[in-house]
């Protein structure tokens, strides 16, 4: 064997000694032993986040418009409510340490939020989140899992060993987003994409993530007698039956390119306001407002010109992505188009201004795209569905594999037929979007290089 043959396998052989020296040490089986305990406190105050949000979101859209003697909320009480939130949150990112947390158009992660940030980002998600912003709650939910992480730690003698500390601020975002997911697979794939490691050593990040995730789980799934709190299901109802032909193939490329178009333009509308609100600090309040009422205004517009709840454009889209799928034949051309039109706009400044995430609003603006799509010749309206979800997804997150799996995870029985076709189009998106970065890059310096040779 010659020596540039050898010096590989002796690099992996010295690699996987190194790995089995740390998955067998006693401080790193200590620290597994820690990911497990932190899951379960960590489930229940994410678990009781989102409780304020869901208990604040019916007092705000049903409790009040009903004492007004609406039975569903008018279009100018969005308008109101949505301006009330860019005021409630500029104010929590100008006032308060930590500047509201993570901004959802730089998609997910964000690091490590001190404890003087929690209550800043806590006040500008749940204003956010229960006033009708196109976000999520994934975001936050993973700052206050690796925030209450840290909270404890600090109580402990971890707190001088940072490397312990950051796998478990980790794992404790793992066990905080798995409660909104419903699925502790889904938030241990998420985790690893976000901290981005790779090869044998990911295992030493994996490992206490999959603890404190599947420990957490418990809160929701129960043990023994105790059933566990109603844990939400990312499974839609209703999916049309579908199968796999020829063209469902061909139409995958285009579709899956248009979707991540679509992303990607909505995302660099929030990268450009998320970078406006950075620049003039002293007016955060002002520009989160304007783009309150415009989320409002998009909301108004869509209810007056199709006669349908301002709800469809307003909030992440999580809970009516199943009202939208389960039966996609109902829904008329135009009033989809008009969906996508001001479901896209209002998502799009949202992720610049206010805070949350940004996976279940892609998820349900790709779906939308994917049914105007299913009309398309020889075109299945589940497959259509499906990539749309996936492209636009892995556009808006950049982690196709989280992608792939929360879309299969949606698609429920559908999801064997229409896996092939899902992860095609997790990989055009992707690409497609990550190719629009590189030119956005590029531009700049040919035109520096044009001015240059023009001017010699």
């Amino acid at each position: 064997m010659s020596d540039a043959a050898a010096q590989p396998q002796s690099e992996e052989q010295d690699t996987g000694a190194e790995l089995v020296a740390i998955l067998t040490s006693r401080g790193y089986r200590g620290l597994l032993l820690v990911a497990a305990i932190i899951g379960i406190p960590v489930a229940l105050l994410a678990w009781g986040f989102l409780a304020i949000v869901h208990g604040l979101e019916h007092v705000v859209w049903e409790s009040v418009p009903s004492a007004l003697g609406q039975s569903e909320p008018a279009w100018w009480y969005g308008v109101v409510v949505l301006t009330v939130a860019g005021l409630l949150v500029g104010l929590a990112i100008r006032l308060l340490p930590g500047t509201g947390g993570h901004i959802p158009a730089h998609g997910l992660g964000g690091g490590m939020p001190t404890p003087a940030e929690m209550p800043g980002i806590l006040v500008a998600a749940i204003a956010s989140l229960t006033l009708g912003a196109v976000v999520g709650p994934e975001a936050p939910l993973v700052a206050i899992g690796a925030g209450a992480v840290i909270v404890a730690l600090r109580q402990t003698k971890l707190h001088t060993n940072p490397q312990a500390g950051a796998l478990l601020s980790v794992a404790g975002s793992a066990a905080a987003v798995a409660t909104i997911f419903g699925n502790p697979v889904v938030a241990v794939v998420l985790m690893l994409e976000v901290v981005g490691f790779a090869g044998q050593k990911v295992l030493v990040v994996l490992l206490p993530s999959v603890m404190a995730a599947g420990v957490g789980a418990l809160v929701f799934t129960g043990l023994g007698d105790w059933t566990g709190f109603e844990a939400p299901s990312l499974g839609i109802p209703g999916l049309p039956a579908g199968t796999l032909d020829v063209a469902d193939l061909l139409w995958t490329i285009p579709l899956s390119i248009v979707c991540a178009l679509f992303a990607q333009a909505a995302r660099r509308v929030g990268l450009a306001v998320a970078h406006r609100a950075d620049k003039s600090r002293g007016k955060t309040v002002q520009l989160t407002a304007v783009v309150g009422l415009v989320v409002g205004l998009c909301a108004a517009a869509y209810s007056l010109m199709t006669d349908r709840p301002i709800s469809d454009v307003l909030f992440s889209g999580e809970v009516a992505l199943g009202e939208l799928v389960s039966q996609p034949q109902e829904w008329v051309t135009g009033t989809l188009l008009l969906l996508i039109l001001f479901k896209g706009i209002a998502y799009a400044v949202s992720i610049g201004a206010f805070r949350g995430g940004p996976t279940f609003p892609a998820l349900f603006i790709g779906a939308a795209i994917g049914i105007l799509a299913g009309n398309l010749p020889g075109f299945g309206p589940t497959a259509a569905i499906a990539v749309g979800m996936a492209a636009a997804t892995s556009a808006v997150l950049r982690l196709p594999i989280t992608s792939i799996v929360l879309v299969t995870l949606l698609l429920g029985t559908q999801a064997l037929s229409q896996i092939p076709i899902v992860l095609v189009a997790a990989v055009i998106g992707l690409v497609t979007a990550v190719s629009l970065d590189q030119k956005e890059s590029i531009r700049p310096v040919k035109i520096r290089e044009q001015r240059r040779a023009a001017e010699s």
